[in-house]
């Protein structure tokens, strides 16, 4: 049977749908293969290009070498791996769950006394009565005191009294309150007035400032029933004695002297698979946090408590506790994390630390050995060194990982994932590695010395490149850290550690000659060796002595200031730059070693 022109036509426009599809595919198959083509070819030569710089894109070469399991601290007990390694199964997280200690108990909890004056009568520290000037009166004990209420030290006398009576507190590391005193038993002072005139309880207000004892709660002063006298009430108390948290806590210590005990171990690698960077064991950052906050907690109530001993043992953990996240012997691979809470850490036990330096605590054994571990302190080579693992672990993901698993770690938007060639994530590969290798170009861990300026220049114009979110930039978008903020913290916390190793020396100094020295330089030998230059700029730390000479000596001996030029690498003279909450504004203004320290 012919086949008619009519039928003909019929067939045509199929055939060129067919013909069109067909060819459609072709070119959609020709620029997929161009693609990956192309993209592969520009990461093979980045890579090269990049190594034969120095920077390190392989990550096998990150992988640590295992290690022998009785010289390594993470296999020196089941329970060493079950605090410190993220659970990974649902099995080890209720064996994790069993160890108590893993969890502070919240604020408001009832686990150890505390006293609150919401909850009961205002604590009434101090009874002020008032007495003819020429009735004659005596002060009997550490608690009484007799003084004309017009005489010119008569609010320094009372103020320092009350202080006394109230004694010291502190605000703990994980937000409890601890006093030094035990202020359910609190025996109330004794002040008498000696004044011809009756003075009101507003007058004696201003003898007595709400603000006395901050860091315990409020005073305020009130009449008695026959206005004669006046009491100083205690208020906004919600504090826990030091003793009572120290009794508390002491169930953790066995724990702790088995940390200490494996941490003698030379190795700190944890077991598991690091082939796949995504997938690679990590701490249990919340216990590393956790157990941070309870020994700086403990080390603040035995200073409290007058037990510098006791305390540098606390402190000692926590200094040697940032060895599991510094991985010897290598180093690596060090993941921006883990070198972030390592930093973290650091912090709060240079603010630990401290506490003990403003309430003149420590004494010389205790300050020795602590200057001795400020000097070991150096967080800037482990951020450094999670700055570079980060291109090689990315990359090793990007090459190995479906894009719709690796955007589905980032981003719910997945639907469209399938249709990217290969080739684009290489090119996003290509410029996430070139643009750290422009990061960090102009950074030198080794000379322990950094410009802020320069490095936020860079780190601008990488911000800048990954804002624009074309196909070969999207994923550095996503995959784009806050570098100024990880360093500008980093650098921060180590000046402050640089600076604890000199206050440690200046307090040594001053234990032994009575004062603080002229310069800094008067410390050498004797009671330091080097003195740490300031990191921003490599010029040294600034120092002066702030307090006027005695009279009696001539000399000056109590006050002196201790500086940083700070993010903005100025000396600003020691100002120290205030957002509009109070808090410190680290990107203007100096870094000065202050009592607390922020």
């Amino acid at each position: 049977m012919n086949e008619t022109p009519k039928d003909k036509s019929c067939w045509r426009i199929p055939r060129r749908v067919l013909i069109g599809v067909a060819i459609l595919a072709t070119l959609i198959a020709i620029f997929y293969a161009e693609e990956d083509w192309r993209g592969k070819r520009a990461w093979e030569n980045c890579k090269r290009e990049l190594e034969a710089k120095g920077m390190v894109l392989d990550w096998d070469r990150f992988i640590p070498p295992p290690v022998p399991d009785d010289q390594n601290f993470f296999t020196a007990s089941t329970n060493i791996l079950l605090r410190f390694h993220k659970a990974q199964t649902p099995a080890q997280s209720d064996a994790a769950a069993q160890l108590l200690w893993l969890r502070l108990p919240p604020l408001g909890s009832n686990s150890f006394p505390v006293f609150d004056t919401a909850r009961t009568n205002p604590l009434v520290v101090a009874e002020m009565t008032v007495e003819p000037s020429i009735v004659a009166a005596s002060a009997a004990g550490s608690h009484s005191l007799v003084v004309k209420l017009d005489a010119s030290d008569a609010r320094a006398q009372v103020q320092e009294l009350i202080r006394r009576t109230v004694g010291r507190g502190t605000l703990g590391a994980a937000g409890f309150q601890f006093s030094e005193r035990q202020l359910s038993n609190l025996a109330s002072a004794h002040i008498v007035l000696q004044s011809d005139t009756l003075p009101s309880a507003s007058d004696l207000a201003n003898l007595v400032p709400e603000n006395l004892v901050t860091n315990v709660g409020h005073l305020r002063v009130e009449a008695t029933r026959d206005k004669k006298s006046f009491q100083v009430e205690l208020t906004g108390v919600h504090v826990t004695w030091a003793a009572d948290y120290l009794k508390w806590s002491d169930q953790f210590v066995p724990a702790f002297d088995e940390i200490r005990e494996a941490l003698k171990r030379p190795y700190a690698i944890l077991p598991g698979d690091y082939s796949q960077p995504y997938m690679i064991p990590i701490p249990n950052f919340v216990t590393m946090r956790s157990m941070a906050q309870t020994l700086a907690q403990r080390a603040q109530c035995d200073l409290l408590l007058g037990h510098p001993e006791q305390a540098l043992r606390e402190v000692t953990l926590m200094h040697d506790l940032c060895r599991i996240l510094e991985k010897p012997p290598t180093g690596k691979p060090e993941t921006l994390v883990e070198a972030m809470i390592n930093v973290a850490i650091t912090g709060l036990y240079v603010n630990t630390v401290a506490d003990g330096l403003r309430w003149h605590t420590w004494q010389e054994p205790q300050l020795a050995a602590l200057q001795e571990q400020f000097k070991a302190v150096n967080v800037v080579p482990f951020v450094w060194e999670a700055f570079q693992t980060e291109p090689a672990a990315v990359g090793h993901d990007l090459e190995i990982m479906p894009l719709p698993k690796l955007l589905s770690m980032a981003t719910d938007k997945t639907h469209w994932s399938w249709l990217i060639p290969r080739g684009w994530v290489y090119q996003n590969m290509v410029n996430i590695a070139m643009k750290r290798q422009e990061l960090l170009r102009d950074v030198d861990p080794a000379s322990h010395t950094i410009s802020p300026i320069l490095f936020k220049g860079a780190a601008s114009e990488v911000d800048k490149f990954f804002a624009h979110k074309l196909p070969y930039r999207f994923l550095g978008a996503i995959a784009n850290p806050n570098y100024i903020k990880a360093l500008q913290t980093t650098i921060y916390n180590q000046t402050l550690a640089n600076e604890a190793q000199i206050v440690c020396a200046l307090e040594r100094y001053h234990l032994a000659h009575g004062e603080y020295p002229e310069t800094l330089d008067a410390l050498k030998p004797q009671f330091i060796e080097t003195l740490p230059h300031d990191i921003i700029g490599g010029q040294p730390l600034h120092y002066r002595r702030t307090d006027p000479p005695s009279p009696a000596s001539g000399a000056a001996s109590g006050k002196f200031l201790l500086y940083s030029v700070g993010w903005n690498e100025t000396d600003d003279g020691g100002q120290v730059a205030l957002k509009k909450d109070g808090s410190e504004d680290r990107e203007k203004g100096d870094w000065v070693w202050q009592y607390p320290l922020k």
